[in-house]
């Protein structure tokens, strides 16, 4: 999510130091909440154990863990290495963490939440991680080599190396023997076996430039892409086919589907708005709502029992010219935000 990173940096400028106005409603929709872990680094993933009523936020060089109803910090998983994603087996009571800078993959104690192993990766950058109960396998995507590695859930051991067509970018499981990665260079979808580690197929994401976000209706067979030309694309799952593109906002990066409400979701960090999408059948696609949020916040992660989603946000030093066209400019002291956003009772 490097590149996403630094383009949310760059949209920011002129943009930083002002939050939209978040309470209106749009459907029904609005900032419920805003919770201020502290930390004044950059973030990356998010993930909901909904069982347990905790929010997983990847920041910096640790993962911050909020109570899911109250917001309030619970915990802390510390001494990581340019933190990305957070990866969750509530029945195995294990997660593990993956840490860009330095290749590896933490794994915890999702009771105690305290590091029980370091693994190494076989790739660089890992990103994108997750389990897969099918296979009872931990998957990263690495963005730096184009490949992905299997681990053994239960013993941490690598198991296989599989290289893909490109960058990978987010992933999701079915849980039922298949998993999907976008590439975000090439503009495709990669389809996995989890059990036999192989690339089984690539499609076409076209129109979509640059996919990033990733979302799945496993029961309808759709997967929903998020792209930097302000489209999601909604695919078949089974042959790859193109169901349908659908408008969304600026900068996405983050995507989820609530099945219980036939909802997709789009975080669009350039505008700071989240895009609703309502599911009408699983060929027809309608924008309920356009939501205020705040500049930044282009991932998250949603909370099946409530509906509600948990965004990271920030606000970022003003840009000068001293620090030269590459120069990404700070986040201000205390502006860390994660947002609580969902419909009013």
């Amino acid at each position: 999510m490097n590149a996403t990173f630094r383009r949310v940096f760059a949209a920011s400028l002129g943009l930083c130091t002002a939050v939209l106005a978040a309470s209106a409603p749009h459907a029904g929709y609005r900032v419920l909440h805003r919770y201020a872990p502290g930390g004044d680094e950059g973030w990356d993933y998010l993930a909901v154990d909904a069982a347990a009523r905790r929010v997983y936020v990847s920041h910096g060089d640790e993962v911050v863990v909020l109570d899911a109803d109250s917001g309030t910090t619970v915990g802390r998983i510390g001494h990581l290495d340019g933190v990305h994603g957070i990866a969750l087996a509530p029945a195995l009571h294990r997660g593990w963490i993956s840490n860009g800078r330095s290749g590896k993959v933490t794994a915890f104690d999702t009771r105690t939440l305290k590091a029980t192993a370091t693994l190494e990766a076989s790739g660089g950058n890992p990103d994108a991680i997750l389990y897969d109960p099918a296979s009872r396998r931990v998957f990263t995507f690495n963005g730096r080599s184009a490949n992905a590695t299997a681990f053994d859930a239960a013993s941490g051991k690598p198991l296989a190396t599989i290289a893909l067509p490109g960058k990978p970018e987010f992933a999701v499981t079915d849980g039922a023997g298949r998993v999907w990665v976008n590439i975000e260079d090439k503009s495709e979808l990669a389809e996995l076996d989890p059990k036999t580690a192989k690339l089984l197929a690539t499609w076409s994401l076209a129109p979509c430039e640059s996919p990033t976000g990733l979302a799945l209706d496993a029961t309808h067979r759709r997967l929903f892409s998020v792209c930097q030309n302000r489209t999601m694309t909604v695919l078949d799952a089974d042959d790859g086919h193109r169901v349908a593109s659908v408008a969304i906002g600026n900068g996405p990066d983050g995507a989820a589907f609530d099945p219980r409400r036939g909802i997709v979701y789009s975080a669009n960090g350039q505008d700071g708005t989240l895009t609703v999408v309502h599911e009408d059948d699983p060929d027809h696609y309608r924008v309920l709502a356009t939501v205020p949020t705040q500049a930044s916040a282009r991932t998250l992660a949603l909370d099946p029992r409530t509906g509600h989603l948990f965004l990271s946000a920030a606000q970022f030093a003003v840009h000068t010219e001293q620090g030269g066209p590459h120069h990404h400019p700070s986040v201000l002291p205390g502006s860390f935000t994660v947002l609580e956003v969902g419909r009013e009772p």
